[in-house]
């Protein structure tokens, strides 16, 4: 796997469809992907979680 990391710019919107699109995925495929997206959001948003 590669480890570069990519700095993206998502309206909350945005981040939404995607978490929504992935959420149609199988579950052991996407969940610790899903899980860092909403940490990260959570960071930047300031919500406790």
């Amino acid at each position: 796997m590669d480890t570069k990391t990519l700095k993206l710019e998502l309206t909350v919107e945005e981040v939404n469809l995607i978490l929504s699109a992935l959420g149609k995925l199988p579950f052991e495929q996407v969940f610790s992907l899903v899980n860092k997206i909403q940490q990260q959001a959570a960071e930047q948003l300031d919500v406790k979680q």
